[in-house]
């Protein structure tokens, strides 16, 4: 499924117009990207967790050169999945 998918889905379900349905989308999307981006996590019940991820700096390898190149320390977003999603998705 993809974006549009997902727009179409939404006004099915929900009897909206497709451009409502995209409106949520966007706004949901950029109240989780405003959460995450001050560093504050995203629990929606029975769906899971969005939070930032502080990964630690690496040392790796160019792989077409075979030279050590470092990888700095960086943010990244991660999803958990909730209990009520992984019953769904297992049943």
């Amino acid at each position: 499924m993809n974006k549009q998918d997902l727009i179409a889905s939404m006004s099915e379900l929900g009897q909206y117009t497709k451009t409502d349905a995209d409106w949520a989308l966007k706004t949901t999307f950029n109240a989780i990207a405003a959460a995450l981006e001050k560093g504050e996590e995203v629990r929606i019940p029975n769906f899971g967790t969005f939070k930032v991820h502080k990964k630690a700096a690496t040392t790796g390898r160019n792989p077409h050169t075979g030279e050590s190149i470092n990888i700095p320390a960086s943010l990244q977003p991660k999803f958990t999945a909730g209990k009520g999603l992984k019953e769904l998705v297992n049943k």
